[in-house]
């Protein structure tokens, strides 16, 4: 008799996280329309933080990344975000990625995926991981700066002649022309800076480009862009059919893969051959139509934010903003000057109201004191 199987204290272990999974090689693609609650499997190398917060934002369960989530080749706080909020990650092999079904249930153990029959070795990414990563970033920064500003400055002596020649053309129904323009962009904290922007939004009524996904983030904050710039790969069909004028900002040789999107869509879009991103694109095109001052929301300034969006160099940002001067500023730069007027919240109205009651309260107890007070000296001067 195998007395171990009737042990009181056998038991199977128990699985750390079971749900419905949704599957996306792009992972800004599977953010498009992903409900909350979702264990979400991605191959995603490098999580970024601004992708860690949009997970978030989805409330989903838990994170199956079939690829490697932090290289420690740079620094990133995107994997210890999703930590932080209790929402764990599980790292597996690249090649099983495809035997994934999407809205499938999978049960997760500590070291396995239970998927239908199937048992998929996995590993927990700790916090400790992260930790040891982090650090082997920050010791090799010094020559990823380094290679970082050599690979910046080579293309941009490449483009140097590309970025003073005009863009091509485009007959729109915006006008530009001594107009505030502003630009969203989905970078780290937009969505942040786009709720401290509203002050200026609602005194200036600035011309809203959403670059990609900030469009998404305009219509979130209720308000409707005017136009939307970008490849078209990371903004939802909602933005794309929202009555916005659509650019497809596309390669220098005119391909333009975004186009397909929008002509499956069936609504026009014009192209627009640029070099650079489209964050590039949005901030030339306004100034060409002579846009006043171009606002800035979420763009990407420094090496991390573009080595999380997996380029090794800056050229065509540093020669656009070379081009604009002065007439380009962040809205981090100009918020000071457009702070919302004070408004009675809740808590400012219950602190007046307690603070006349014991002002109130105190008047009273003064009142009584001083009445008793009269009323013992008039019998004691009566008694004289």
């Amino acid at each position: 008799m195998n007395w171990s199987s009737l042990s009181l204290f056998s038991s199977k272990p128990l699985p750390l996280c079971k749900g419905k999974i949704s599957v996306g090689a792009i992972t800004k693609v599977l953010l498009r329309d992903l409900p909350p609650g979702r264990i979400v499997v991605i191959q995603h190398r490098d999580l970024d933080e601004v992708v860690a917060q949009e997970l978030i934002d989805h409330k989903v369960k838990a994170v199956i990344n079939c690829q490697i989530t932090m290289s420690g080749a740079y620094p990133t706080q995107g994997p210890l975000m999703l930590l932080q909020q209790n929402i764990p990650i599980w790292e597996a092999e690249a090649a099983i990625f495809q035997d994934f079904i999407p809205n499938s249930e999978i049960v997760i153990y500590e070291d396995r995926i239970i998927l239908e029959d199937r048992h998929i070795s996995c590993s927990a990414f700790t916090r400790e991981k992260w930790l040891n990563l982090q650090q082997l970033a920050n010791d090799q920064s010094t020559r990823l700066l380094e290679q970082f500003i050599e690979n910046t400055l080579t293309y941009a002596m490449r483009e140097k002649k590309t970025v003073m020649e005009p863009l091509p053309l485009l007959s729109l129904r915006t006008n530009f022309e001594g107009k505030h323009v502003l630009i969203v962009s989905r970078g780290k904290g937009y969505k942040k800076d786009l709720l401290a922007a509203k002050a200026f939004i609602a005194e200036v009524k600035p011309i809203l480009i959403g670059v990609d996904g900030g469009a998404d983030a305009l219509l979130e904050c209720g308000y409707q862009p005017h136009m939307i710039v970008g490849d078209m790969d990371s903004v939802t069909d909602r933005a794309l059919s929202c009555g916005a004028e659509l650019i497809v900002h596309a390669y220098p040789d005119g391909t333009a893969p975004g186009l397909t999107r929008t002509n499956a869509l069936g609504v026009f879009a014009h192209v627009l051959p640029c070099f650079g991103t489209s964050e590039d694109a949005a901030l030339l095109l306004a100034f060409e139509k002579r846009g006043e001052w171009l606002v800035t929301v979420g763009a990407h300034t420094h090496m991390i934010d573009f080595m999380e969006k997996g380029r090794e160099g800056m050229g065509s940002t540093l020669l656009v903003r070379m081009k604009i001067g002065a007439r380009l500023v962040d809205i981090k730069s100009i918020g000071v000057f457009y702070k919302k007027p004070y408004v009675w919240t809740k808590e400012a109205c219950s602190t007046v109201f307690l603070s006349l009651f014991f002002i109130g309260l105190g008047l009273f107890q003064l009142h009584w004191i001083l009445k008793r007070v009269t009323h013992v000296v008039w019998k004691l001067g009566g008694q004289g």
